[in-house]
């Protein structure tokens, strides 16, 4: 498992050069570090030009994959995602509450 500076978790977005999520990847590694700031070690972004190829790993644990988890987390989704990996028990106030 990997780990940031003092151990902290770390997150590794591969986002596809070639269909352009560079935008859409550093809007989620944003929305993580707005969240989860001194509680991470490091968000990494890693261009990756295979074609399609989009994946977020937390601590080498693959929580979303394009493909398989068909298309992109929203910024609430993937907070939980990450919060399940880090800190289960944590509450994330708005972004664990269900729409009505």
């Amino acid at each position: 498992m990997s780990a940031g500076s003092e151990g902290l978790p770390v997150i590794r977005i591969t986002y596809c050069t070639k269909c352009m999520w560079l935008l859409r990847a550093g809007w989620m590694a944003q929305e993580l570090l707005s969240t989860f700031g001194p509680e991470l070690g490091a968000v990494t972004l890693i261009p990756d030009a295979s074609g399609g190829l989009f994946s977020i790993t937390c601590n080498d644990i693959l929580i979303w994959d394009r493909k398989r988890d068909g298309g992109f987390p929203d910024a609430a989704q993937l907070k939980q995602l990450v919060r399940d990996v880090i800190a289960p028990a944590r509450d994330l106030g708005h972004s664990d509450r269900k729409s009505t």
